[in-house]
């Protein structure tokens, strides 16, 4: 026995396509936050197990001084990053590009400005009201 469906019935529901893309991109983060995580911990493991080997294998020879676990060259890692390198990330981190489109906002005239301006909004998807309300700084560009 075959049963009829109306045809308004099994029209794909758009929003039931935007949950699922939703959940396909949460998905996505979650297993790149993963990856993230075990690399940096393996690479935490790996130069915590270097600074060990080569604390083991010059200190005591040379100074004459005990060997050190595992932990203990972890500590020693944090604390010379701590002293030494501090926790800031990559020096200069964009700020070759920032110098480049600072130097280039500044020798745009107004109109070209509000050209760059729109056609970035355009790209980001906000419309032209919230452009007109927008900062002109090039910095929240």
């Amino acid at each position: 026995m075959r049963f009829f469906i109306c045809d308004a019935v099994c029209k794909p529901s758009t929003r039931s396509l935007r949950v699922h893309e939703d959940w396909n991109m949460k998905a996505r983060w979650v297993k790149r936050g993963l990856k993230v995580g075990l690399i940096a911990a393996v690479a935490v493991a790996v130069f915590g197990y270097v600074v060990m080997s080569l604390w083991n294998g010059l200190v005591p020879a040379v100074f004459g001084l005990r060997t050190i676990t595992f932990w203990q060259a972890l500590g020693i890692l944090i604390l010379s990053k701590i002293l030494f390198g501090g926790f800031r990330g990559r020096p200069g981190y964009g700020g070759h590009w920032r110098s480049r489109m600072n130097d280039r906002w500044q020798q745009m005239t107004p109109d070209e400005r509000e050209q760059f301006r729109q056609g970035m909004f355009s790209r980001c998807g906000r419309s032209d009201a919230a452009a007109a309300e927008g900062s002109h700084d090039p910095r929240h560009v």
